[in-house]
Order: C-alpha cells, then structure tokens, then sequence
C-alpha cells in the first residue's frame, strides 16, 4: 500500500501532503506495461492526483488530472477519489526516446510542452469545477505548482519523482506538496525557499529509506509541525458491468441495434485496469429494451 501524511505548521502559515505512491506507481506500470520514461511520466501525475485527491473533503469527490502537451505519449489521464486511490491511462504507453541533457529520462519529451493541464473536480456539485492552465515545462511537478498558483490562487510547491528499474518495473516513487496559508509572513517563505533548495530529489529521499512522514517533515524543516492524519492509498479502479452497460445505452439506440446486428459479442475494455467485459448478442438486446 501506498502511504500519504499530511502535516500544518503550528503556526497556520503553511501545510504539507506528502506520499509515497511506489506500490500505487509499481501496479500501473503492471497494468499498462509502459516504456520507462512514460511509466515516468505517468508515475508522476497519478501520484500528484493522488495526493490532490486526499486533499478533498468529501468521501464521494473525486479529481481528474488530465495533461497533453502535443508530445508522443499523447494523452495522460489519472483520476483519485478523496482518499488518494488513483488510477491511470496514456494514450501511448510506448515513448523510446534519448536521455534528456542532464543524462536522465525524458518526460518533458515525452509529454510536450505545447499544451494544457485540466483539472475536473467533482464535488458533488451540479456541475465538475474546470480549472485549465498552459502546461510550462511537461515535466509534471512544475505543471502542478503552476495550476495551483493559477487557477486557485494558491502559493504551491509541488516535487515529484519515479525511478525505474533496468527492467522497466518501478523502484520508489513518491512526492510532496507545500502550500502557503494566508497571511502566511515572508520569512516563512524565505525559509520555505531555503529548504527547497537545498533538499535532495524525491526518489533519493525515498532511496535513502526515508518515509513519507520524513520526507514531510524535511520539506518543513525548522518548523514545529502537528500532523494532521495519514492514509494508505492504492492502484484502485471503479470499473464493472453495470458502468459499462450505461456507457453503450448513451451511445444511442441506433449504436446498439448496429451491435446486435451483428451477430457477434460485443468487448469493451477498461482503459485504467484493462479489464474486458464481453456482452452477447443477447445481451445487446435487453440493453435496447431498458434504453427504450
């Protein structure tokens, strides 16, 4: 299981999640079986999902991060509900692309940078809350603390990280996100700064055998710190027969009398965990009756 911490400063002036989603990451890349610099990519933005999600307040919200920057791997999707179980989908898992000039992999290659970063929250509202900001780096982390400044007007930092295996599984995988409470004075953020700056990458924290809890404490180093609550999150999809069968009646009735004329079963697959759902002829039919 994946572990998230979240962490406020006594004093108000500012709150810390941080995860580490290595098992959440490590069962994607099971699932969808991506090259390493996708799995990459995609660790990173389920993993900033998952910990947006636990930042929900409803037990039935949920978030859906979707980035495309115009690169090879296309479309990135992961969705988490509030307690931070998230799953994801690429559009190409596949992306063989150089190590990037600093010798690491490429996920601004792989993901582009001429794009946009949505945000669809739903909070059991009448309609989702959209946010849309242009992507400013394709990296995802930098793409994340922008949103949030963006969109919600929200002073973040955000730091992501996966590290990949020679044989393409995932070896630790985790992040953190800041963010500045109002009235937050300026020698927090200056000491805030100052602790980015000088702390280590995610994956060598994780690496190094530090926790989630550590990696939280070390992104607010120096202040006194109450904890806030803590969770255990998972790869987790909502798929099953009933969601799939109110999918092919919204097609139309005209889409479902075309399947079971056909005389032949139907298979839909879920994009995020793969599974494949078979309907008969038979089955099509008595979709058109409950559509009628």
């Amino acid at each position: 299981m994946s572990k998230i911490v979240r962490y406020i400063t006594q004093d108000g002036s500012a709150y810390v999640i941080a995860c580490d989603s290595t098992d959440m990451v490590a069962e994607m890349e099971q699932i969808h079986k991506p090259s390493a610099t996708v799995t990459a990519a995609l660790g990173r933005l389920m993993t900033a999902c998952s910990m947006m999600g636990n930042m929900l307040k409803g037990n039935d919200d949920s978030i859906t991060v979707r980035i495309n920057g115009g690169g090879p791997a296309g479309d990135l999707i992961a969705v988490s509900d509030s307690k931070g179980n998230a799953r994801a989908y690429v559009q190409n898992p596949i992306v063989e692309i150089p190590l990037n000039n600093v010798g690491k992999l490429d996920v601004k290659g792989a993901v582009g940078t001429e794009g946009q970063l949505y945000v669809i929250k739903d909070i059991g509202m009448k309609e989702p809350y959209i946010g849309q900001t242009p992507i400013v780096s394709g990296e995802i982390a930098e793409d994340i603390t922008n949103y949030f400044a963006v969109s919600e007007q929200t002073p973040s930092v955000c730091a992501l990280g996966v590290l990949v295996n020679p044989d393409l599984t995932v070896c630790k995988a985790g992040g953190f996100i800041i963010q500045l409470l109002p009235f937050c004075e300026d020698e927090v953020i200056d000491k805030i700064e100052a602790n980015i700056n000088s702390i280590d990458s995610v994956t060598t924290m994780l690496t190094s055998g530090m926790t989630a809890d550590d990696i939280a404490k070390k992104a607010l180093d120096g202040f006194d710190l109450d904890k806030l609550d803590e969770s255990n999150a998972s790869y987790k999809c909502n798929c099953s027969k009933e969601r799939v069968e109110a999918a092919l009646i919204s097609t139309g009735l005209a889409s479902l009398e075309e399947m079971a004329g056909s005389n032949e079963d139907t298979q839909v697959e879920c994009h995020f965990c793969n599974k494949k759902y078979i309907f008969t002829p038979q089955d099509i039919g008595n979709l058109i009756k409950k559509s009628k």
